[in-house]
């Protein structure tokens, strides 16, 4: 039995992708905020389940097939005539098959031919022949069927086969639905009608109480559909279920009216409108302003039209009469380029006007209100059709929202409101000249306009306002209370499910750095984060300045350590959009500075496979970028064989080394063409890199102290911990190694998968580590051992050994010398003891990060 105290659950639901549809967004939200367990489900653009999360939200993305839809597509208008032209082709694919299967045969009945002689052969070369003119009478046949479908065919009168897709979408969404149980579905648009009438009703069968709810987004009766068959469907769908609703919502008070007038309603609807929430406008948690996404200066006089461009929203009008505006600009806020913008873009090249007019992104739907602030006017251009005459737009909302008056046509509901407030001018909706002569007007007495957008006029077209009648509209359905509100933001941002935060996975307690937050500096590092020196660096930097905040992301595979982060985005799903979109949400608008490291790209694929392609948007959003760095992301593969004797490319697995050669040489010419400061970890990158500063690893000296006794054991215990073989050497040193564990000289340890957080004990344990003998530098893990006062043994070259001014205290060995010295170190324990203390003194002066943020500066500021 559930106990009484279990939040009620609330399902909304869309057939969109979620991303972009604020209303949905926003209700959801709300309804968490208010104490429902809530999730939100839409559809997938992939063929798979997607799960994200959004604060405490579960949001659900399913795939939707197209097996209803394909089978009402392959009946036949004409079966009889059907039967002969098209037997056993039914559609495209089929008429490919067939083509493949018959150019099959033919080439195998012509070879025979020839292998043949006499009466075989004519009889193959007749077959060839009649089988050919068969083929040829089939595809004519086929195409000519084809070609008597109507392009847009006249609805048959059932919804169903007029518009399967929806069919489709109940398929997929039902089970997800039923699973769930909701106590409450709210439906968005006609095209989740069905799917929450038949739910409800199938769960109600089973036994749990479900009530379900209708949010009519627009009057559907009342657009110009595309589709003949699309507009006699969905009016009919929302016809057959809108009374088998629980309850309806609208956008409007008019468009509610004609809701209930249509349907005979026993109720009017009740009116939501889709407004921005308030309480976060003026937060100052808006990334750059659409005046600055538009390169344009305080003083010019800017338009911005914000939405969806599509042929009812008349943004032609708009173009046609930025002539008579000599001197002001056109922001077009939309998400992506379509063939219409695009007509309309060439249409402003010929105008003479295209260098006044700029497409700016979107952003968050609760940054919108903030992000326009900077222009002078909003623009509603709409075309006197019937779905934008009844009601009040959300872009309406966002203008008034951002304090900027409104230029609108004379569509009736905004008409009435714009004149009844004074909030704007109105102009003729064809009329390109009486746009821009409304345009004059506004911008002539702005600040008038402007000083009419009163406390009463922000109130009323506030989410915060408009979602409380939704709240209780739940409540007083489902005869349900959550049992206490939740701490959700308003400006909760979806998180993929391919990416954690340290604090939403649990991982507690305070990090080593100053997370990102209010400071003037805020610093992205990542995405590699090699052998955590992201964490170590960011301690380091925000230990020795206070200006500085850092998050740190990295991208994660199943191989890889959990090395601390803020940020672990799962490498195997980087070229998922989702993904890449939440990597841009992170970085633009947030961060001032990024350290880059590894050459990776950090908004995923989104751009390319390197940070090269990334650098336009970062350098557009006003980041300063460096580049750090750490090892086989700029060493070449045959520079390192020249040399060095023992080059780990010599045991490299095959065509690793091809590999590495090719993104060398690519991460080069990147380094050499950007123009940005380079970092490297390591003191040898420096012959790789030579314009870079060597940026030393860090450790958390005081963290790997160890005050345990150094070779006073009969038997030393050696510690050698590769993380792949063939880049340290070990096979070259493990026979000696074996070798002396096997005569008693040693107790040899040969860490190999072992967690990152086990292997401090595993250092400190160990008198003597063998780091690597085939790179000839030292990494992160010989820095740790150091540190934890252990001799280390490995190889390292002159070039290295001058970098560090001789004071470097690894013992030098490679794999021919190896033997000797350890024999020596054996043999002078005192001595080998004094050269462990002279590492943990080494680590304080280069690798406790004091040097390494000295270094970084210069990049700080």
């Amino acid at each position: 039995m559930e106990s009484a105290a279990r939040r009620p659950r609330l399902a909304v639901i869309v057939a969109n992708g979620i991303t972009g549809d604020s209303r949905v967004q926003k209700t959801a939200v709300a309804a968490a905020r208010d104490g429902w367990d809530v999730t939100l489900i839409g559809r997938s653009d992939t063929q798979r389940v997607q799960r994200s999360k959004m604060g405490p939200i579960d949001v659900v993305r399913v795939p939707v097939q197209t097996h209803f839809l394909r089978s009402v597509n392959t009946q036949k208008a004409h079966p009889l005539r059907s039967a002969l032209t098209q037997f056993r082709i039914e559609d495209a694919a089929a008429l490919n098959r067939y083509r493949a299967s018959h150019r099959a045969w033919v080439r195998e009945k012509s070879a025979e031919s020839n292998w043949t002689a006499g009466p075989q052969r004519a009889s193959l070369k007749a077959m060839l022949r009649a089988g050919r003119a068969v083929h040829r009478l089939r595809v004519r046949a086929f195409k000519w069927e084809q070609s008597r479908k109507a392009k847009n065919p006249a609805p048959v009168g059932d919804w169903r086969l007029d518009w399967p897709q929806v069919i489709d979408l109940d398929l997929a969404f039902g089970p997800v639905m039923e699973e769930l149980k909701p106590d409450v579905i709210h439906a968005n648009d006609a095209t989740m009608i069905v799917t929450a009438a038949r739910s409800a009703a199938r769960l109600r069968s089973s036994g749990h109480e479900c009530v379900w709810l209708y949010d009519a987004h627009e009057y559907i009766k009342g657009v110009e559909w595309p589709n003949p068959r699309q507009a006699f469907a969905l009016p009919a769908m929302e016809a057959e279920f809108i009374r088998r609703a629980d309850a309806v919502v609208t956008v409007s008070s008019q468009m509610a009216e004609l809701l209930q007038a249509d349907h005979k309603l026993p109720k009017t609807p009740l009116v939501v409108g889709n407004s921005p929430v308030r309480e976060v406008i003026g937060s100052g948690k808006s990334r750059v302003s659409v005046r600055e996404a538009c390169g344009l200066g305080p003083d010019v006089p800017l338009m911005v039209y914000s939405g969806w461009v599509g042929p009812e929203r008349g943004l032609d009008v708009v173009i046609e009469g930025m002539p008579g505006l000599p001197g002001v600009h056109l922001a077009v806020v939309v998400g992506r380029t379509t063939p219409l913008l695009e007509q309309l873009l060439a249409r402003a090249e010929s105008l003479g006007v295209r260098d006044r007019i700029h497409l700016a992104p979107y952003v968050p739907q609760h940054e919108v209100a903030d992000y326009l602030a900077s222009a002078d006017l909003g623009l509603t251009p709409f075309r006197r059709v019937p779905n934008c005459e009844v009601s009040l737009p959300t872009k309406v909302s966002e203008y008034l929202q951002a304090g900027i008056p409104l230029v609108t046509s004379d569509v009736k509901v905004i008409d009435a409101y714009v004149r009844e407030h004074g909030i704007g001018e109105v102009f003729t909706w064809d009329d390109p000249t009486a746009f821009s002569e409304a345009a004059a007007r506004a911008l002539g007495h702005r600040q008038k306009l402007a000083g009419n957008i009163t406390e009463h006029v922000l109130r009323d077209l506030s989410w915060e306002h408009q979602s409380a009648g939704l709240l209780a509209l739940y409540r007083a359905l489902s005869r349900l209370t959550p049992p206490g509100p939740l701490p959700v933001p308003w400006t909760v941002q979806e998180t993929p499910g391919a990416v954690r935060t340290a604090e939403s996975a649990g991982e507690g307690g305070e990090p080593s750095w100053r997370r990102i937050g209010n400071t003037r500096i805020k610093l992205g590092l990542g995405p590699a984060n090699y052998a955590g020196q992201g964490a170590a660096y960011a301690g380091a930097i925000t230990r020795l300045n206070p200006d500085v905040s850092v998050e740190i992301t990295m991208n994660q595979r199943p191989e890889s350590f959990d090395y601390p982060a803020d940020v672990y985005v799962d490498a195997t799903r980087l070229n998922e959009l989702d993904v890449q979109l939440q990597q841009v949400q992170r970085i633009v608008g947030r961060y001032t500075h990024l350290l880059v490291d590894a050459f990776m790209p950090v908004m995923g694929g989104l751009n390319g496979d390197s940070i090269a392609e990334d650098l336009a948007a970062l350098k557009q959003a006003r980041i300063k970028v460096a580049l750090l760095s750490h090892g086989s992301d700029i060493r070449h593969p045959d520079r390192h064989l020249d040399r060095h004797e023992f080059s780990l490319f010599r045991d490299a697995p095959e065509g690793i080394a091809d590999r590495l050669r090719v993104k060398a040489e690519r991460n080069r010419r990147i380094a050499d063409a950007c123009g940005l400061p380079l970092f490297v970890t390591t003191p040898d990158l420096l012959d790789d890199l030579p314009t870079a500063s060597w940026a030393p690893l860090v450790v958390d000296v005081a963290s790997w102290a160890s005050d345990r006794p150094v070779m006073e054991r009969q038997r030393p215990i050696v510690l050698h911990a590769p993380s792949k073989r063939w880049t340290k050497g070990t096979d070259r040193i493990l026979p000696l190694m074996t070798e002396l564990h096997d005569k008693g000289v040693i107790d040899f340890r040969l860490a190999e998968g072992i967690a990152w957080a086990e292997m401090r004990e595993l250092v400190k344990e160990s008198d003597l580590v063998l780091d690597q003998f085939t790179t000839g530098s030292y990494g992160t893990f010989a820095v740790e051992a150091m540190a934890a006062g252990r001799p280390v043994v490995g190889y390292i070259s002159d070039q290295v050994k001058a970098a560090t001014g001789g004071d470097l205290p690894i013992v030098s060995a490679t794999p021919r010398t190896l033997r000797g010295v350890m024999d020596s170190l054996i043999e002078d324990r005192e001595k080998t003891a004094a050269i462990g203390r002279e590492s943990a003194e080494f680590t304080r002066t280069y690798h406790d990060g004091t040097w390494t943020a000295q270094v970084l500066s210069g990049f700080l500021k």
